[in-house]
């Protein structure tokens, strides 16, 4: 079978040169995809080549000595061959894959891909395989049913992952011939860096400011107001909210800021990939300790903020850098 494929792909390669419409499936598509009849390839296997030798034999033979027992019995086999044909198509046909789906990994980790086929034709459909190249699943759909499969792919570098074209094929049901399709889903997934082992502590010092800065007393009190997510716990005012139906915060006339600064500036004795290493570690030690930060990049700045949706936000600008 795999002599057969590398055949196949060999022809497709050059067929795509002279007829491009032969290989138009080849290029990203949005999901949901349906396989049509156009869309399903077949070949024997060779069980199926071996099958077919022994049908044809028996048939020169039967009709060579004019055996009519014989001549049923090569028909018959005939027959069942035909209706292997139909029976394989058709377990790939009408087909449709709706959505894929993948959490963010870190470079070098198993992205986890959930992909999800829907069988809308009154007919159950076992056998199936889902060939990604680096990983391989078998699955099998319930008639009139959604089916969910969860698929591994190594990751190799930050960035965009896209999962490319891949095969989804069967034998179903007497392996004489195999029938397959290829889905090319346009979806990626982000992949954030590979955070730093062991980084330095966090730059508590490297505040907004460019240092740590304690209140002078020209900064006055204006007053008290509701508490809010945001503010740090050492300016709530719990003498005045104990005599009070709210929390209730001081409010000064130049607030103190507390988000430190992960500053990509301040990295010059690392290189590319090192800064970016080094500020993935920080971004997540800062997410573990619910502080407030701000990231500075090359070509941007985030934050001030906090919370697993900020941190995620600076993980995939941190990936998506050149």
């Amino acid at each position: 079978m795999s002599a057969l494929l590398r055949w196949w792909e060999s022809l497709l390669q050059a067929a795509e040169k002279r007829l491009p419409a032969l290989t138009r499936h080849r290029q990203p598509e949005a999901l949901p995809i349906t396989l049509h009849h156009r869309r399903v390839y077949i070949l024997p296997t060779r069980f199926g080549l071996f099958f077919g030798l022994i049908a044809f034999t028996m048939v020169i033979g039967s009709l060579n000595y004019n055996n009519n027992p014989a001549m049923l019995f090569a028909f018959l086999v005939v027959a069942i061959s035909m209706l292997s044909f139909h029976h394989t198509v058709g377990n790939l046909r009408g087909l449709t894959l709706k959505s894929i789906r993948a959490e963010p990994v870190f470079a070098g980790a198993s992205i986890r891909l959930k992909l999800s086929f829907r069988e809308v034709e009154q007919r159950s459909r076992p056998g199936l395989i889902l060939d990604l190249g680096a990983a391989e699943s078998r699955l099998a759909l319930p008639e009139n049913s959604d089916t969910e499969v969860e698929i591994e792919l190594p990751t190799m570098r930050r960035g965009w992952f896209r999962p490319g074209r891949f095969r989804l094929w069967t034998e179903y049901p007497f392996g004489i011939v195999w029938a397959w399709s290829y889905l090319h889903p346009e979806r990626q997934f982000i992949v954030y860096p590979k955070p730093e082992t062991n980084p330095p502590p966090l730059p508590i010092g490297n505040r907004e400011d460019h240092g740590t800065r304690m209140r002078s007393p020209g900064e006055e009190w204006q007053g008290l107001r509701e508490y809010r997510q945001s503010d740090p716990p050492r300016h709530i005012a719990w003498k005045q909210s104990a005599h009070a139906d709210a929390m209730l915060v001081k409010e000064f006339a130049d607030p103190i800021s507390d988000a430190i600064c992960l500053d990509w500036h301040g990295l010059d004795s690392l290189d590319h990939e090192a800064r970016i290493a080094r500020l993935s570690a920080w971004t997540l030690a800062a997410q573990a300790e619910g502080l407030s930060f701000r990231l500075r990049l090359p070509n941007q700045e985030l934050g001030p903020g906090s919370g697993d949706e900020f941190s995620a936000r600076c993980l995939t600008e941190l990936a998506l850098l050149p």
